[in-house]
C-alpha cells in the first residue's frame, strides 16, 4: 500500500531523514527522478510536506533501521481504523447504490397494489421525489420498460407498519362519510 498522499510524504522523508531516494521512491510508489527532482525542488513548490509518522502510515524505527540499512525497503503500517473506514465506506456505498435501483421499482410495486395512495405520500414514504413517482405512474419513466415491481418492505426501503399504516390511511380518506 502507498501513502495517502505520496509527493508529500516524500518531501517530509527528504526533508527530515537520511533514508536513500530509491527507498522513498520504492515506499512512495514514485519513479527515483521524480524523488530526485523534489528534492531538487524543480517541481511544484506549493507541495508542503506531510509527515508520515504522524499520519500512522510509518514508524520512527522503521526509519532509523533503514537510515542504517539503504537495502531495508520503508514498510507502511496498515491502519485498523483506515480498514475499517474503507470497508463501512464500501459497504454503505453498494448500498446507497442498490436501494437507488431499488426505489422505483418499489414505487411501481406501491403505485400497482395500491392507487389510491398519492404521489406526495409515496414519494414520502420511499424518500423520493414526487417528479419520479409521477412518472412511473404516467410510465414516462426513462427506464420504466425495464421496472420490476417489488415490495418495499422485502428490498429493505421501509418497515412494514409504515406500509401498512400508509394504506390504512389512504383508505379511510377513500371511504365516503355517511
Amino acid at each position: 500500500m502507498k501513502p495517502l498522499m505520496p509527493k508529500a510524504v516524500a518531501i517530509w522523508l527528504i526533508e527530515n531523514t537520511a533514508v536513500s531516494f530509491q527507498q522513498i521512491a520504492d515506499y512512495c510508489g514514485l519513479h527515483i527522478l521524480e524523488v530526485e527532482s523534489l528534492a531538487n525542488e524543480e517541481t511544484d513548490k506549493s507541495l508542503k510536506p506531510v509527515n508520515p509518522i504522524t499520519l500512522g502510515e510509518l514508524s520512527q524505527t522503521n526509519i532509523t533501521e533503514c537510515e542504517k540499512d539503504p537495502s531495508k525497503p520503508l514498510v507502511y503500517i496498515e491502519s485498523q481504523e483506515y480498514n475499517a473506514y474503507s470497508k463501512t465506506f464500501a459497504k454503505n456505498t453498494t448500498q446507497s447504490k442498490f436501494k437507488r435501483k431499488a426505489k422505483p421499482e418499489a414505487i411501481l410495486w406501491v403505485i400497482s397494489n395500491y392507487p389510491e395512495i398519492n404521489d406526495y405520500q409515496v414519494s414520502k414514504l420511499l424518500s423520493t421525489t414526487t417528479n419520479t413517482v409521477k412518472a412511473i405512474r404516467a410510465k414516462s419513466y426513462w427506464n420504466y420498460k425495464n421496472l420490476v415491481a417489488k415490495n418495499p418492505v422485502s428490498l429493505g426501503l421501509v418497515e412494514e407498519e409504515a406500509l401498512v399504516k400508509l394504506i390504512e390511511s389512504s383508505k379511510k380518506v377513500e371511504e365516503p362519510v355517511g
